[in-house]
């Protein structure tokens, strides 16, 4: 029995023995209905684009006709394309939506879509609701009515646009970038040359198979990567995840560079010749708030999810917006996560002087910064009832420190009084329960891990 279509973080993922051509072709129809009927925007043009699985174009074409069938013109790249790349051609050519077949940092037996409103942001729980609603079969074709497919180059518009935000030379700068055989390949490394930059690259041709395991930047996958920064004589290394809408970054003296660490590089960089507000989630570090309030400028925390940072972003005219995963975006840009412009903003940070020199400089001044996490098998059908269950079993005190106060955005944030915290929520993607912790030494992380883990393991 096949699983019911359902809108969770970032759209709809499934295994490819449930996502299929005819499940592909009801979303295509969901979505037509509510940018007819919700949207207003009948017969306008409709973006639709692809990662670099080996499915992924044979849905997009799916999509296409479905769209053109029901009256939209339809614009589809010449080749895969990075998910923030269709979310800025959205914006830029007024376009009333798109629609991205990919499965992100999935394995590859995985593949998904997600819709992206005409704002360029990701869509908002009233929106995939609205969507979902709506899954029908599709409508049979009408030649009176039947839109146009045009296949163009999504990239050279994108690319003129970046280096309006990042005007550095990064001719002095060699950069190993690792593609990980995703939709960055061509795209983040031909940019960092563009801009100057000797690129060595790694895992920069199409593999359906991602070399065998998930398009996931993270330390285990990146380790040849870790070798070639540490081995030779690059400054920066610089990965994107499949759809290359997030980065990681790796520097000569500290390695995998936690991506907390590479948000307050970039909010410092940015605040030299700027001034705003950061927006960041429950999750991600609190150095960015000791930037900030070095700097006179406020921090809005939301729910995990770049959904929630993309609306306080315009909430509040914020310079930056990001998340300790690893997605990141700045004010006049999309507000959807980017990790092609972030890939040119590394480097020009790297460029001004080295990236270590920076976050040591940071850690000086603002005290020493440690994040972890792990996670628990949980059910879905169990997260709220595990939830529920801690809201009355929240302690005084965790790890030898009284709790200063409790923070319920998303799951239960704990604040404790030496300034460390303890965050547990449900995965979003996953049947797990997170458990965050951030302190000021390895030790104190996984001292406060492992009083969460004793804290909600009884529980599920």
């Amino acid at each position: 029995m096949e699983t019911p279509i359902s809108f969770g973080t970032d759209g709809w993922r499934a295994t490819l023995d449930e996502f299929t051509s005819p499940r592909v072709q009801i979303v295509g129809q969901a979505v037509a209905e509510y940018l007819r009927e919700v949207e207003d925007r009948a017969g306008d043009t409709v973006a639709v684009s692809y990662d670099a699985r080996e499915t992924s174009r044979g849905f997009a074409e799916d999509l296409c006709r479905v769209l053109a069938a029901n009256g939209f013109d339809v614009l589809i790249p010449e080749r895969d394309t990075p998910t923030p790349i269709l979310a800025w051609t959205i914006t830029n050519r007024d376009l009333a939506g798109g629609l991205m077949i990919t499965a992100s940092h999935n394995p590859p037996e995985y593949n998904g879509v997600k819709f992206i409103p005409s704002d360029g942001a990701p869509a908002l729980p009233e929106v995939t609701d609205e969507i979902m609603s709506r899954l029908a079969e599709p409508n049979p074709l009408s030649e009176d009515e039947h839109g146009v497919v045009h296949e163009e180059d999504f990239v050279a518009p994108y690319e003129d646009h970046v280096f309006d935000l990042v005007k550095s030379d990064l001719s002095d700068l060699t950069v190993v970038y690792d593609a990980m055989h995703g939709s960055g390949r061509g795209v983040t490394d031909k940019l960092l040359e563009d801009a100057g930059a000797s690129v060595e690259r790694l895992r920069c041709e199409q593999d359906a198979e991602f070399g065998g395991s998930s398009p996931e930047p993270n330390p285990d996958h990146l380790q040849e990567l870790v070798s070639a920064i540490e081995d030779g004589d690059a400054d920066l290394g610089i990965a994107n995840d499949g759809d290359a809408d997030r980065l990681a970054i790796v520097t000569p003296e500290r390695g995998y560079l936690d991506e907390n660490l590479f948000f307050a590089a970039l909010y410092d960089y940015l605040l030299e010749d700027d001034t705003g507000p950061a927006i960041r989630t429950v999750s991600t570090t609190f150095l960015i708030d000791r930037i900030a309030e070095a700097h006179g400028e406020e921090v809005h925390e939301t729910p995990v999810g770049f959904k929630w940072v993309a609306q306080a972003i315009e909430k509040h005219d914020a310079l930056v917006g990001g998340e300790e995963s690893g997605g990141f975006t700045i004010r006049g840009h999309v507000r959807e996560k980017d990790g092609v412009l972030m890939a040119l903003f590394a480097a020009a940070i790297a460029e001004e002087r080295p990236f270590d020199e920076r976050v040591d400089d940071l850690l000086a001044e603002f005290g020493e910064i440690h994040q972890n996490k792990i996670s628990l098998d949980c059910p879905d059908a169990e997260k709220q009832r595990v939830l529920s269950d801690l809201e009355t079993e929240l302690p005084d005190e965790v790890a030898g420190k009284d709790v200063e106060d409790v923070v319920t955005k998303d799951g239960f944030k704990i604040l404790l009084e030496d300034g460390s915290w303890l965050l547990v929520r449900p995965s979003g993607t996953e049947p797990k329960m997170r458990i965050y912790a951030e302190g000021d030494s390895e030790t104190r992380v996984s001292e406060l891990l492992t009083a969460g883990e004793k804290l909600v393991k009884p529980l599920i």
